[in-house]
């Protein structure tokens, strides 16, 4: 997408500022001029609606340094590059650290500054190609969006735009919680199968024979407890598409037959002698190094290159932190509004600190902690407070009490970990179920295993007494 950027330079020079004014402008890019620092922040204050603000770093009144610290502030999303001289880079470099987009050697030719500026301005293009692409999938289908306008997101939106529009098999990557299933739909759903059914199974959750099952179906009395026919998950995905998570964990012999499946989009049920022919997109995805699991021969070579046609890598978001505050504004006003809250935001502390946590569950851990920070905030914004029950606030200590977890057997985990959470929540069922992820009955199910059946009746009880009052 060609986008002309709106453009505020800022300099005391004034020779600088018209001739380089002029060359962008001959480009049809939209330039505002400022001769100070102050003066571009009046300019900002009353217009707000530039994307890159270009800067010298030695001004009088006000240096670029300190003009940079106030945007990156102020107003986040906007780019900005900065001018200097080839004896202060040292300058420069510390400008990139403060969040500078890139900078430019004075003296320089005018093409030098538009080569910087254009590929700024096709980032700008692809980042609003995929808003459009996201804001469609949210409203006509109701997904979350996929948030986030950092380069490595960017190469996502295009591989999905390009791969939706054909009928090969996808092989999604990524660690746990990265968004794969996530992609999965949005493919499904902006190519022409939409309509059909998108059947999604995890392969990790099944054994041998009963994936064998699941995936092709069954005769009556093919196995015991076989009471009739069943389909399988390809026939129910027949003429749209079906999504298989943690390939990785599929049993060799099941392998086998998958293979066949790709090859001639036919086989037989469970117990069967037809032949059942199926039209189905593919799509794979596992958070395993297929080719170590290949290596090891637990993995069939042959299957992952029919897998791997078009492949997909979601990188961890500790790899992609430029998106985190996006991430983090979405979901604090998603669950401000779902628990009818009145947060604006997150405080700058907090928000650094989410930044510089490596995130190993990635956007669902993103999720689920700023689900709780909203759940524990009292004020107008989420403070370093309200995440000081995470382990976000201190990495060496959460990893002191996850080796204190790796010593218990797992039912003491398990107890361990519900019993925290209920004293987060001061024993409210409802909302513990919800911070582990399970379902109340689930939760109660487990208190009474674990020996907390009269705390769990107890809590019952209160949760009961308070919706009548």
């Amino acid at each position: 997408m060609s986008y002309k950027l709106r453009i505020l330079l800022v300099d005391d020079e004034i020779n600088m500022l018209e001739s380089l004014g002029d060359v962008l402008r001959a480009e049809r890019y939209q330039v505002a001029t400022a001769s100070s620092g102050p003066e571009a922040i009046a300019r900002l204050e009353k217009e707000q609606t530039y994307d890159l603000m270009i800067t010298d770093l030695k001004m009088p009144k006000m240096n670029g340094m300190e003009l940079l610290s106030i945007v990156s502030e102020r107003w986040p999303n906007m780019k900005v590059i900065v001018l200097t001289g080839h004896g202060s880079i040292d300058g420069a470099v510390e400008a990139m650290r403060m969040g500078a987009y890139d900078y430019i050697l004075k003296p320089f030719q005018p093409d030098e500054a538009l080569k910087i500026i254009e590929r700024l301005a096709e980032v700008k293009g692809a980042a609003l190609d995929g808003e459009f692409f996201m804001r469609e999938l949210s409203t006509r289908y109701g997904f979350d969006s996929i948030i986030g306008n950092s380069e490595a997101i960017m190469n996502i939106f295009r591989k999905v735009a390009t791969a939706a529009k054909s009928n090969a098999s996808i092989f999604v990557t990524g660690e746990s919680g990265t968004g794969k299933e996530l992609v999965a739909h949005v493919i499904h759903y902006f190519s022409h199968r939409a309509n059909k059914p998108f059947i999604k199974t995890s392969c990790a959750s099944f054994g041998e024979g009963v994936l064998e099952s699941e995936l092709f179906g069954h005769e009556k009395g093919a196995f015991t407890h076989a009471q009739g026919q069943r389909k399988g998950r390809f026939e129910l995905a027949n003429a749209g598409t079906l999504f298989l998570d943690e390939v990785g964990d599929i049993p060799m012999h099941t392998q086998i037959k998958l293979v066949r499946v790709l090859q001639t989009r036919e086989f037989e049920r469970v117990g069967g002698t037809d032949t059942i022919k199926v039209d189905v997109r593919l799509i794979a995805a596992t958070h395993q190094d297929i080719p170590s699991l290949i290596a090891d021969r637990r993995f069939r070579e042959d299957l992952y290159y029919r897998l791997n046609v078009i492949p997909i890598h979601i990188p961890p978001l500790r790899e992609r932190r430029e998106d985190i505050p996006a991430l983090v504004k979405y979901y604090v006003a998603r669950f401000a509004e779902d628990m009818g809250k009145k947060i604006e935001g997150v405080t700058k502390a907090a928000l650094n600190e989410m930044i510089n946590y490596d995130w190993p569950g990635n956007i669902r851990e993103l999720r689920n902690i700023i689900e709780r920070a909203v759940v524990f905030c009292e004020g107008r914004q989420i403070t370093v407070t309200d995440l000081s029950h995470e382990k976000i606030r201190d990495t060496g200590q959460a990893e002191g009490h996850m080796l204190k977890l790796r010593s218990l057997s797992l039912q003491e985990a398990e107890w361990a970990l519900i019993t925290h959470c209920l004293n987060l929540t001061k024993w409210n069922l409802s909302q513990t179920a919800k911070m582990l992820e399970i379902s109340r009955g689930t939760l109660y199910s487990k208190m009474v295993k674990l020996g907390l059946r009269e705390s769990a009746d107890e809590s019952k009880d209160n949760e009961k007494e308070e919706s009548e009052k």
